[in-house]
C-alpha cells in the first residue's frame, strides 16, 4: 500500500483536478469537487460521511483511516477508468445514505 501522505495526495489530485476535468470533458452528472468528495467519501466510509467522520475543523478526508483512504483513492481511479456509469451508481447510494432521491437516469442520445 502506498505512504499514508502519497494516499493523500492522490485523493487530492484526483477530487480537485482530474475527475472535475474527466467531468467536464465527457459530460458526467457531476462535475464539481465538492460532489465528487462527497461521493468517494460515502462510499469510504459506507454512509453519509459527516455521520461517521463528524463535521470537525480540517478536511474530512483527512479523518479517514488508512484502509478507508485508500478505498477512497481506489474509487477515484476506477472513476476515471469507468466514467459516468459508476459515478451514477456511487452518487445513488450517497444520495440515498442522505434520504434524497437518486438524480433522473440520462435521456436517450439521438
Amino acid at each position: 500500500m502506498p505512504d499514508r501522505d502519497a494516499l493523500l495526495a492522490r485523493y487530492r489530485e484526483l477530487v480537485d483536478r482530474e475527475l472535475p476535468a474527466a467531468a467536464a470533458r465527457d459530460r458526467w452528472t457531476l462535475r464539481h469537487d465538492h460532489c465528487f468528495g462527497r461521493v468517494l467519501l460515502d462510499d469510504a466510509v459506507g454512509a453519509c460521511w459527516y455521520d461517521v467522520l463528524g463535521r470537525g475543523r480540517g478536511a474530512a478526508f483527512r479523518r479517514l483511516d488508512d484502509d478507508r483512504l485508500a478505498h477512497a483513492v481506489a474509487q477515484g481511479e476506477r472513476l476515471l477508468a469507468e466514467g459516468d456509469p459508476l459515478l451514477r451508481e456511487l452518487d445513488a447510494r450517497s444520495l440515498a445514505w442522505r434520504g434524497k432521491p437518486p438524480k433522473p437516469s440520462p435521456s436517450p442520445q439521438p
